[in-house]
């Protein structure tokens, strides 16, 4: 460890996708960087932000696919800062929202290193956004839900069945997989009916959207081959999309030629 290094962790939300999507606080964090420790959804365009001299590595992780664990990011967060000084840590969306963000800053806090949390803008929120759908509007949703489709046992979150239940809007994350089971809660309260989008790489030029009933979205999915990252949104606010409410209107035509 050189003399005069000051170590420090800052851990960065990039937002949802998008690189114009990142905060002004998170840019000038980066611009300060001395190592940035980068996951697998951020856009590379972010590591030009911080200096040439940083050393940039990358610690993400895909689904199914060999990853760097969890311990090993922590540590090399501790190890780093200590050799070099500061360390961003820049994360998708906003780390407090299933990224593990509080986890990696008690981990850092434990060795005594100063840190500094700069939130991101959640995809959770964001990505129906710019997909043209509100996760609230009067008259239709007063709330809204945001779910876990893996927790750390590997599980669909259990509050699904509450939300289900529920009025309100209901968005899941990293649940591409878990889409049978999603759909087999809602069926379980009679809600075959209800629309449900999935949106693939949300806020980026690869965006892809998938809408439906909670009926048909599995083949409709399995037909637009459908995968993560991608973000479930399900609830009466899908059809407030101009373009997916011409999806919802041949629905109801062609069940109405059909009677």
């Amino acid at each position: 460890m050189r003399n005069n290094v000051n170590p420090k962790v800052t851990l960065v939300g990039a937002g949802p996708g998008d690189p114009e999507l990142i905060t002004l606080k998170a840019v000038f964090a980066l611009n300060k960087a001395d190592v940035v420790l980068y996951d697998a959804l951020i856009d590379p365009v972010l590591l030009k932000h911080a200096p040439e001299t940083a050393l940039k590595i990358f610690v993400g992780k895909r689904v199914g696919k060999h990853s760097i664990p969890q311990e090993d990011t922590n540590q090399l967060c501790v190890s780093l800062a200590k050799k070099h000084g500061h360390v961003v840590r820049l994360k998708g969306g906003d780390p407090f929202v299933f990224g593990r963000g509080a986890e990696e800053i008690e981990y850092v806090e434990a060795f005594g290193i100063p840190t500094e949390m700069i939130p991101g803008i959640t995809s959770a929120i964001a990505v129906p956004a710019s997909a043209g759908i509100p996760v609230t509007k009067r008259g239709i949703s007063e709330s809204f839900w945001v779910v876990t489709g893996t927790t750390s046992g590997g599980e669909l979150s259990k509050d699904l069945a509450l939300a289900a239940q529920s009025t309100a809007t209901v968005v899941v994350l990293m649940g591409t997989k878990k889409l049978g089971e999603i759909v087999e809660v809602y069926r379980r309260f009679g809600k075959n009916d209800l629309p449900i989008a999935i949106i693939q790489s949300g806020t980026t030029r690869e965006e892809k959207i998938v809408a439906g009933y909670i009926s048909d979205i599995e083949q409709k999915a399995k037909e637009a081959q459908a995968e993560a990252p991608a973000i479930i949104i399900i609830g009466e606010v899908v059809r407030e999309n101009t373009k997916l409410a011409e999806v919802y209107r041949e629905v109801v035509e062609i069940s109405k030629h059909s009677q």
